[in-house]
């Protein structure tokens, strides 16, 4: 599998603001006001979310997840990577570059 693209580790997540969070049984569950779609974060997902509710960027919350769980710090960013691109496809947040 190929390196993912490390300039993703300085963007933030921006959540939308139509999008509900709430605890369902010790993972994060969400729903779109827009959409009116459920979406189940799982427990991993879910940390995802709270770790960039403190605005950390992509490469802090790779170093985060990284500490906590036992896991490749290259493969933990493919996943990463992924699973926000997938909420941002479905419109739940938006990636802001940071600004030096």
């Amino acid at each position: 599998m190929a390196a993912t693209d490390r300039a993703k580790d300085h963007y933030r997540i921006m959540y939308d603001e139509e999008v509900y969070v709430s605890d369902m049984d010790g993972e994060k569950v969400m729903m779109s006001i827009n959409t009116g779609k459920y979406y189940n974060l799982g427990f991993t997902g879910g940390r995802i979310w709270e770790l960039a509710e403190s605005t950390p960027s992509l490469g802090e919350i790779v170093a985060a997840l990284t500490e906590e769980y036992e896991v490749d710090e290259e493969q933990c960013r493919q996943q990463v990577h992924a699973f926000v691109a997938e909420l941002e496809r479905e419109g739940l947040l938006k990636l802001q570059r940071e600004t030096l």
